[in-house]
């Protein structure tokens, strides 16, 4: 059974969803107290010729909700970012794995042991866990050669299910986040234009004021959303990216750790 422990990291369920409703209240703080300003707005309350605060005001309620969604991404963005990087450890995984590789085939496995616990990480707790194995089997003479095998690459599995976990934590926020940005938007978009042609089926001549107002609120809404869901799908796609580069890295070592062992004699 594997005593090794999984790097530690990043927000909690509890932190998670701390960080969710303070996001929301900053939303909304920033719509009520910054785009909300009077000085945003002319005598009778519509935003101000070339106001762009004014003009996100005018989006509605909608609007410090897509705030919020787009704090949350870059909340956990910057979140994954310092864990992600955490779990890399010090120094560069494909210099640290060359090494390794080196002192394996020269059977210094104290030397190995010692590298791990100098680039720390994700990388180096399953290097670490193998090693030791490693060495605990090939002590062992009551197992065979396949049996050593298998308890060296059963020790590497449990280790790297103890790591993946923490490094793929949170990405779920981040890709629903940038989901839900584009459709609520395209929810303030539609309530926009409702507005808009409301103003224009009015009797008489058109309320001006009216429509501008809700073309700015579609548009306002539409462009935020899409801000928002744009940088949601690029952070997720980058973190992604570095999870698989991690747990490759980890499959390589695992190799090499059972390479070492199979063409022991």
């Amino acid at each position: 059974m594997s005593n090794q422990k999984s790097t530690t990291g990043g927000f909690n369920f509890m932190t998670a969803l701390l960080a969710i409703v303070i996001s929301l209240l900053i939303g909304i703080g920033i719509y009520v107290f910054v785009l909300g300003a009077p000085g945003n707005f002319d005598a009778e309350g519509h935003p101000k010729q070339g106001n762009m605060l004014g003009m996100m005001h005018a989006g509605g309620f909608i609007v410090p909700i897509l705030m919020a969604i787009f704090i949350i991404i870059v909340t956990f963005s910057i979140e994954r970012l310092i864990t992600i990087g955490k779990a890399k450890g010090t120094g560069s995984a494909d210099v640290f794995l060359r090494n390794v590789k080196a002192l394996l085939a020269a059977n210094q496995y104290d030397e190995a042991l010692a590298l791990c616990d100098k680039q720390r990480g994700s990388l180096a707790n399953v290097v670490r866990s193998g090693i030791e194995k490693l060495q605990a089997v090939k002590m062992d003479g009551t197992l065979n050669n396949e049996d050593k095998i298998e308890a060296v690459q059963k020790e590497l599995e449990e280790a790297t299910s103890l790591e993946l976990p923490m490094l793929s934590k949170n990405l779920a926020i981040i890709t629903t986040c940038a989901t839900i940005a584009t459709l609520w938007g395209l929810i303030g978009t539609v309530l926009g234009m409702i507005r808009s042609f409301a103003a224009m089926s009015a009797a008489g001549s058109p309320d001006t004021a009216a429509l501008a107002t809700g073309i700015s609120e579609a548009l306002i809404n539409t462009a935020i959303g899409i801000i928002g869901s744009v940088v949601g799908i690029i952070m997720y796609n980058y973190f992604s990216s570095r999870v698989d580069a991690i747990t490759h890295s980890m499959d390589e070592a695992g190799y090499s750790i059972l390479h070492t062992l199979k063409t022991a004699r």
